[in-house]
């Protein structure tokens, strides 16, 4: 499980982008590279990363499913994703 701190960081960031969004939008539309600037540096998209929904593990990530390879392999052998299933030949 990923810290908690972590956790609360990824999710101030995502509202932060979100909170941006319209202004971004429109401001790129415009070309107003310079206003952009003075975005805080959260506000872009870029920032974000992708974490496990389960664990909030960061590295590994099945983009997919939204999960880590450990929590999809678990998940999987216990027939808990529907579709997916060991393979064998």
């Amino acid at each position: 499980m990923a810290k908690t701190s972590w956790l609360e960081r990824d999710k101030r960031k995502r509202e932060t982008v979100e909170k941006y969004a319209a202004l971004r939008a429109e401001l790129k539309a415009k070309k107003d590279y310079a206003s952009i600037c003075q975005l805080p540096r959260n506000a872009s998209p870029t920032r974000l990363v992708n974490r496990c929904i389960v664990t909030g593990r960061r590295r590994a990530f099945m983009r997919r499913f939204k999960l880590s390879r450990i929590t999809f392999r678990e998940l999987a052998s216990s027939g808990m994703i529907p579709g997916v299933t060991k393979s064998s030949w």
